[in-house]
């Protein structure tokens, strides 16, 4: 599996469509073989892979160790479901923050245990699997 890095790379996910949904993530997608602009795909993307990116805005999660903690998961769950992805490029945004009076340590297990559920349903639904094989705590 390989990482976004770069802004052209995110922009041009951003701008396929959108494979699943939870109440605060989504998933982008964009294929790598399409007739259009392929060269410029070809350029971004040069390896046939699956490739993987997390977007977590400072609207979203205020502290960086919050935000730096729900990227490591979205990391660690896609790796789970990285056979099951196809071979195009994707982006895991997060869209509306999680609760500051539920979870009110910047980064604590119950936010890990949150952020890891919802986004083993956002890849489970993406993927098409049933998600009570899936779930396993680190």
């Amino acid at each position: 599996m390989q990482r976004l890095k770069s802004r052209p790379q995110f922009q041009a996910v951003l701008a396929g469509s959108v494979l699943a949904r939870t109440s605060h993530f989504a998933l982008h997608c964009v294929a790598l073989h399409a007739n259009q602009a392929q060269e410029d795909r070809q350029a971004l993307f040069g390896v046939d892979d699956v490739w993987l990116g997390a977007m977590v805005p400072k609207r979203w999660a205020k502290r960086a160790v919050t935000r730096n903690t729900i990227k490591r998961q979205v990391y660690a769950v896609s790796q789970e479901f990285a056979l099951s992805l196809s071979q195009a490029a994707h982006v895991v945004r997060l869209r509306s923050s999680f609760d500051r009076q539920h979870f009110v340590s910047a980064t604590s297990d119950a936010l890990k245990a949150a952020v890891r559920l919802e986004l083993q349903q956002l890849f489970a639904k993406a993927t098409g699997q049933s998600l009570g094989v899936r779930l396993r705590q680190p």
